[in-house]
């Protein structure tokens, strides 16, 4: 399953921000192609209010949704902008929301993985702050949801060139998620440091700059792969940003479209082998367009490969 909202085209931080909707066009045209038009497509819902406190409680989502309706432009952070209402509180919403649907989807038997074509991007908002281009945390919330439902171990998996800290914030002291990441360093936010393990549940790679798919590809087999594989999720969940190939410009590591599909083929391989296949993935960061395109592709040719 696909999902995806136009309200996530409507969400735009400024002229030469990097993360503009021409990303998600990318994406979708991508995924328009022939070899996709088999897959169930949906219109993501809203996030609720209710879901998102459940993991934001900090003063300042509270004055989003407070602002919201008012805000001629409002800077989050030196990155990360509140447009006027509706359309950047409505793309975050549906951003999340279509996480919250897709584990529904897989959870309740009607797709085995689902691929969330969404911005903006959630992965660095934290329980207190958004940040880092991200309103709100799509795959937290996506994971909290998933809990409420009743699975006891949820692995989340992010691949960004970016290590996402509001991810590992969320869970860190959360027994039920395991949190493994691969990520520049050092590079934006400084966080992911080797020695930050939450409760044991929490699995940082380094990769330094100018690494590519040898490290890469080690990083995920040696260290982070087994440690998921141990855990035996019952939902794996991705945070797929495909900013660490090497077209991209704001990240420093020199991956290829080949490896995103190997680790995408690798993540499917552990849903088989302990969660009834179930993945679910969305999309977070990655600005070079082709690069983006290709890797997205990728990734979902093996995602729904079988």
């Amino acid at each position: 399953m696909i999902l995806t909202h136009p309200a996530c085209l409507r969400h735009d931080p400024g002229p030469g921000h990097p993360e503009c909707p021409q990303r998600l066009q990318a994406v979708l045209r991508a995924l328009a192609a022939q070899e996709f038009s088999a897959i169930a497509r949906a219109n993501s819902s809203a996030v609720t209010r209710a879901l998102v406190e459940r993991v934001h409680h900090g003063i300042e989502f509270t004055q989003i949704f407070a602002h919201a309706p008012h805000v001629e432009h409002l800077m989050l952070d030196a990155d990360t902008v509140l447009q006027p209402a509706p359309d950047s509180l409505d793309a975050a919403l549906h951003a999340a929301g279509a996480v919250v649907d897709a584990v529904d989807a897989v959870l309740d038997g009607q797709a085995r993985r689902a691929f969330c074509a969404v911005r903006p991007p959630g992965h660095h908002a934290t329980p207190e702050r958004a940040m880092g281009f991200c309103i709100f945390n799509n795959i937290a919330l996506g994971a909290r949801h998933a809990l409420d439902r009743g699975l006891e171990r949820i692995a989340v998996l992010d691949f960004d060139v970016h290590h996402g800290n509001g991810t590992q914030d969320c869970f860190a002291d959360e027994a039920r998620v395991c949190f493994a990441s691969s990520h520049q360093w050092p590079l934006y936010p400084g966080t992911g440091a080797l020695h930050e393990t939450g409760i044991g549940n929490v699995f940082n790679a380094h990769l330094a700059a100018g690494a590519g798919s040898t490290e890469f590809r080690a990083a995920w087999a040696q260290r982070l792969l087994p440690a998921i594989d141990a855990f035996r999720p019952q939902l794996l969940l991705v945070s797929a940003g495909f900013d660490a190939h090497r077209l991209d410009p704001l990240g420093g590591l020199d991956l290829d479209t080949a490896d995103y599909a190997w680790l995408t083929r690798e993540i499917v391989t552990i849903a088989e082998r302990h969660a009834q296949g179930r993945v679910v993935s969305s999309l977070e960061g990655g600005y070079s367009l082709t690069a983006l395109s290709e890797a997205s592709a990728a990734h979902c040719r093996e995602l729904f490969a079988r």
